[in-house]
């Protein structure tokens, strides 16, 4: 009897006749078992034959670009044996339709193997309701009156914000300055969902984009993390596929809205073709501190509501539309070292109020004998956006850098304007410098930004398009 799958086939073979025995005189017979067919499933590797079916159908249109002129040039040719039509003409168009099918072979083949270009579509910043402004004299009467803080909190705050290089149109929630203020899940997600669909809400309204077309959703917010998570959230609102991908980025601060696109782009080369959605904000009600340690209260001078939504792909098609393409990006992490790594973190003060610390190690001035070399980057860039944080941080980088005030324009206008709105604040630079009709086809625009880590990340894109041809919506069109 054979086992378990394996196939048998039977054989009866004639040995003769039996000399002696009961069956003395009768023709001897005997049974032969040979394998038949072979075990086709144990002998195929399966995962091979899903990536060889998947591969077909992924380049399906490939294919058909190259088996059909082959297909015609065939027929042709048989055609030629049924003396369908003269022989001369036969000849030249198969030899016409061979070149072509060459072609489409070289082209194919090009296309598959070089590596695609990430764009940049289009990206939207949110702009908060106007009722949400507030200037910096009503901050510090606020703050005296929520009973939050000493009298040495407050005149810190005052000089601090007469120094900040916030104008008085910056955006905050006045509830945080409630005598009874705590923080709470639900008014977070209320303020992390206006600020996220309000910014995504603009970039589809502009890009006319399908929802069914984002195949990878990133969302990042520093401090607020909820479950399920804020990239459920818009899932959920936005009824996005089953398919997305999605991620969820937290506790990485101000350099997450470049530590994002990075992601994105890795992940648009593993599901080439697709569009990414990349959603940064920053959710004040839970960077709020209501206590006395200075290093704690300063957070709150320069954090803003703020939130920013880009649109990515490694469509080829989409270069026509794009407005820039991805050249560069390089991410640093200085988190081995613990003065670097304890500069920005979350923590609790004695009396156990949590809140955002940042220390003064935040700015390093080092005491040097010779100045370092300083690469000219005014060559290498036409525009730079810098993260806003203050205007003393600013200041210090404009030194280093040896940078122009042309060059500090879009940080400083986006300081005084919007604030520091965290990860997202690189993308209210580069709105600015749309809304002025400052970048042009062939720009070249780096966007620097730090944050909790400590970390220094950077990208430089380079506009394909003139923004100034471009009239989409912008935070700025109003100012």
């Amino acid at each position: 009897m054979a086992s378990g799958r394996e196939y048998l086939s039977p054989e009866i073979v004639n040995r003769g006749v039996e000399d002696s025995g009961p069956y003395a005189g009768s023709p001897s017979f005997s049974v032969r078992v040979r394998s038949g067919l072979p075990d086709f499933l144990s002998s195929v590797n399966l995962k091979y034959v899903k990536l060889g079916y998947g591969y077909l159908i992924n380049h399906t249109i490939g294919f058909c670009l190259v088996v059909a002129p082959v297909f015609v040039v065939l027929m042709s040719t048989l055609s030629e044996k049924l003396h369908w039509y003269d022989f001369y003409l036969k000849f030249e168009v198969g030899k016409a339709l061979l070149f072509l099918g060459f072609l489409c072979l070289v082209v194919y083949v090009y296309l598959d193997l070089t590596p695609r270009t990430t764009y940049l579509v289009d990206f939207a910043c949110c702009r908060p309701p106007d009722e949400l402004k507030i200037t910096k004299d009503e901050y510090i009467e606020l703050a005296k009156k929520s009973g939050q803080f000493n009298d040495a909190a407050i005149q810190f705050q005052q000089r601090v914000l007469k120094n900040s290089g916030l104008g008085d149109e910056t955006y905050l929630p006045r509830v945080v300055f409630q005598p009874d203020y705590e923080k709470e899940l639900r008014g977070g997600r209320e303020e992390a969902s206006a600020l996220m669909c309000g910014a995504v809400d603009e970039l589809i309204a502009a890009t006319r984009l399908r929802l069914k077309d984002i195949k990878i959703l990133i969302v990042n917010c520093g401090v607020l993390n909820t479950t399920p998570s804020l990239s459920s959230m818009l899932i959920n609102h936005y009824k996005l596929g089953r398919g997305i991908q999605s991620f969820n980025i937290g506790g990485m601060g101000c350099a997450a809205g470049i530590t994002t696109v990075d992601l994105a782009n890795d992940l648009l080369n593993a599901y080439p073709g697709s569009y990414a959605l990349v959603v940064s904000t920053e959710v004040i009600r839970f960077t709020w501190y209501g206590g006395n340690e200075l290093d704690m209260v300063l957070p709150n001078c320069f954090l803003r509501m703020g939130a920013s939504a880009v649109l990515l792909s490694n469509r080829r098609r989409e270069r026509w539309r794009a407005k820039y393409q991805l050249k560069q990006l390089v991410r640093t992490h200085k988190g081995m070292d613990d003065k670097s790594f304890k500069s920005i973190q979350i923590k609790e003060d004695s009396q156990g109020k949590q809140g955002l610390s940042v220390s003064k190690d935040i700015i390093e001035i080092e005491k040097i004998t010779s100045k370092p070399y300083i690469p000219d980057y005014k060559l290498a860039f036409e525009h730079v956006c810098i993260l806003p944080t203050s205007k003393k941080v600013l200041d210090e980088i404009q030194k280093n850098l040896d940078l122009t005030d042309e060059y500090m324009e879009a940080s400083r206008k986006t300081l005084e304007r919007f604030g520091n709105t965290s990860s997202s604040s690189i993308w209210y630079e580069l709105a600015y410098l749309e809304a002025k009709g400052k970048v042009k086809n062939g720009d070249r625009i780096w966007q620097l930004a730090f944050g909790s880590g400590f970390k220094c990340n950077s990208v430089v894109w380079r506009a394909v398009a003139n923004t100034r041809e471009v009239k989409r919506s912008n935070p700025w069109n109003e100012e």
